[in-house]
């Protein structure tokens, strides 16, 4: 059994490998060696992942998120490393009933934005006072996709 890198302790590419691990009883990700032949990546390549030296490729970041059964490390590479995919939403592992919850509630406030939204088109065009308050539905739906890629990883991670 390996023991825990010192150096690679906070970096989340090392914690999705090394809780894959217990989690799924897979003794070969215990080790950088086993879990760069699971993956297919050089082993000195998966060190300096872990070790914050360099960015995996989108490639690899695909391939770890699925040997390690993560799927939030895509978003995460997505959102930190991709410059295409900085404006993605973050991606918390919550419960899912907190998740529910927190739709529920999104989903309450998406109504009432739809009459706000009737009401600014109703004229065909948009005051400033009414850019405001689309600014503020947009955020609304914002929210709402941010708790929707989240529940997507939840499913994901969960069996779905």
């Amino acid at each position: 059994m390996s023991k825990v890198a010192t150096k690679a302790r906070d970096n989340v590419w090392y914690e999705a490998r090394y809780n894959a691990a217990k989690k799924y009883h897979n003794d070969k990700l215990l080790s950088r060696e086993g879990a760069a032949e699971e993956a297919g990546i050089d082993r000195t390549r998966l060190a300096k992942i872990e070790l914050d030296t360099i960015q995996p490729y989108p490639e690899e970041a695909v391939i770890l998120a699925d040997v390690y059964h993560a799927p939030e490390l895509r978003y995460r590479y997505c959102r930190e490393c991709c410059p295409l995919g900085k404006n993605m939403p973050e991606i918390e592992e919550e419960s899912l009933d907190r998740l529910t919850i927190k739709t529920l509630a999104r989903m309450d406030r998406l109504q009432k934005d739809a009459k706000t939204l009737l009401d600014i088109v109703s004229d065909g065009s948009v005051s400033p006072i009414e850019r405001e308050e689309l600014q503020k539905v947009i955020q609304n739906m914002d929210e709402l996709n941010e708790i929707n890629q989240n529940l997507k990883v939840w499913l994901e991670k969960n069996g779905g």
